[in-house]
């Protein structure tokens, strides 16, 4: 077997990356984390943005901010990641699972509709809707029924840090909380980090409140005196990692210019090859965060045979519905969710990110070509 030659994903070091390092590790008067908050705001559009330990946390908190209790409902796609319903599960909250759409890896907003309309309750809080890949559904349309039906609309933007809907960043299209992870699931970076992005000046205070174990002090007696009026948890950020992430959100623009145009190449070369299907490249607003090909046979053996030839690949995701704790717990059958599960039967995520080099693209290319061609 090969060592790996190209990686399912790599983090990204640049000179300013290096700098803002730098700076935190020598003590210079600059603070990283407020910088990064301002900076995030700035980049996404949001009127306010703090910072988190990670993209759970922040999602997490998201789930604190809005007051979530025991026995309330959380609708969710059944093709997530599974921290999303880990965090609604950790309040004793109910996470409800919806199918994909047909030809889409997000969730089907009919069959969202049908059950808000059928499932009206005081007790139905909050919607978590994925970008898989940075990819979106109909915002406008979530944003009517959350109106409609009642329930608080949070956008798990882990893979879709500046992606846009209508030529406008996610973070700033009208939902109540967007959360981002800095080291998204399969692509780990160096460090990680989240955000939490919201208009709502009451859902920021709150937040920031149980960021930091809902203590609170008076500005006009010593540091050390203080109190605590909740229950909150330790969500913050590090001055290292902040310093890291505040490059990764000056490239990122540039980045994701970079990774269309190893889209580009992908599906150029790849279109036609049998056993090989590749995503609709007629999303001009895609930022490929991820490049997700179906395999027609054998995925599994695929992806093995792609590693024994030294490249990496992901799986997003296996449906919550197939993973044992939730399948247990709610008496989950199989076929509950068939788009999901014949999606997941097929699906496989390239390597793709901006420091490739076109001959690495090409192996990779190259490399799919040949298994192909083993299939029977």
């Amino acid at each position: 077997m090969k060592d790996l030659k190209i990686p399912f994903s790599k983090y990204e070091s640049s000179r300013n990356a290096h700098s803002n390092v730098s700076d935190a590790l020598d003590g210079e008067d600059i603070h990283q984390v407020e910088e990064l908050e301002n900076e995030f705001c700035e980049y996404v559009g949001a009127k306010y943005a703090l910072a988190t330990s990670h993209g759970t946390s922040a999602l997490h908190l998201a789930m604190l901010a809005f007051d979530l209790k025991r026995g309330d409902k959380v609708v969710c796609s059944v093709n997530a990641h599974p921290n999303v319903p880990e965090v609604v599960r950790h309040f004793d909250a109910e996470p409800i699972f919806i199918d994909i759409a047909e030809g889409s890896y997000n969730i089907d907003l009919d069959k969202l509709e049908k059950y808000l309309r059928e499932n009206k309750s005081k007790k139905l809080k909050a919607l978590v809707l994925t970008h898989l890949g940075g990819t979106t559904v109909d915002l406008q349309r979530v944003y009517a029924m959350a109106k409609e039906f009642d329930v608080k609309i949070v956008e798990d933007a882990s893979e879709a840090l500046g992606a846009t809907y209508n030529g406008v960043k996610i973070g700033s299209t009208g939902a109540d909380i967007v959360t981002f992870n800095f080291s998204p699931h399969l692509k780990k970076n160096i460090c990680n980090g989240g955000m939490l992005v919201t208009d709502d000046e009451e859902i920021m205070e709150r937040a920031r409140l149980l960021a930091n174990h809902a203590m609170v002090r008076d500005e006009d007696a010593l540091e050390y005196i203080y109190d605590v009026v909740d229950i909150g948890n330790d969500y913050s950020l590090s001055q290292l990692n902040a310093a890291y992430i505040r490059a990764q959100i000056k490239e990122q623009d540039i980045n994701i210019q970079r990774q269309r145009e190893i889209a580009q190449m992908y599906s150029k070369e790849l279109e036609g090859v049998d056993h090989v299907s590749v995503p609709d490249m007629s999303n001009e607003e895609n930022p490929f965060s991820l490049y997700i090909i179906k395999i027609d046979k054998n995925r599994d053996s695929f992806a093995v045979a792609l590693k024994d030839e030294g490249v990496g690949t992901g799986l997003h995701y296996i449906p919550l519905h197939l993973l044992s704790y939730y399948k247990s717990k709610y008496a989950l059958r199989v076929n509950d969710f068939p788009v999901a599960l014949r999606t997941f039967q097929q699906v496989l995520s390239l390597p793709i990110y901006a420091s490739m080099s076109d001959d690495e693209v090409k192996t990779v290319i190259k490399t799919v070509k040949k298994i192909a061609k083993t299939r029977v």
